[in-house]
C-alpha cells in the first residue's frame, strides 16, 4: 500500500474510511527548513497543556531511534549493562 499513511496503534482497530483518507497527507520532514514554521506555534499550546508558567518548552524532533538514544543517554552511564529485547513494530 505504497503512498498511504498508516495509523500505528495497538489493534486490530477498524478505522473509518474518512479517517484513513484524512491521514493521506505527505509526511513533514523534520530536517526541512520549513519545519520550524510547523512547530513554533506549538510551544505556547504545550506550555498550557503542562501548566508551565516559568519553564522553557523544548521539542526534540527525531526518529524513534533518536528518542530511544536520548532516553538511554539520560538514564544510563558508560559501562552500564543493559538487556534489550526486540519484538515487532512497537519495540
Amino acid at each position: 500500500m505504497a503512498g498511504y499513511t498508516h495509523l500505528f496503534i495497538p489493534g486490530p482497530t477498524n478505522i473509518p474510511e474518512e479517517v484513513r483518507q484524512a491521514m493521506n497527507l505527505p509526511m513533514e520532514d523534520m530536517r526541512a527548513a520549513s519545519f520550524p514554521n510547523l512547530t513554533l506555534p506549538l510551544f505556547e499550546d504545550i506550555k498550557r497543556v503542562f501548566k508551565n508558567e516559568t519553564g522553557r518548552v523544548f521539542i526534540y524532533p527525531s526518529s524513534g531511534t533518536g528518542a530511544w538514544e536520548a532516553a538511554m543517554t539520560n538514564v544510563l552511564s558508560p559501562g552500564d549493562r543493559v538487556l534489550m529485547s526486540r519484538f515487532g513494530q512497537f519495540s
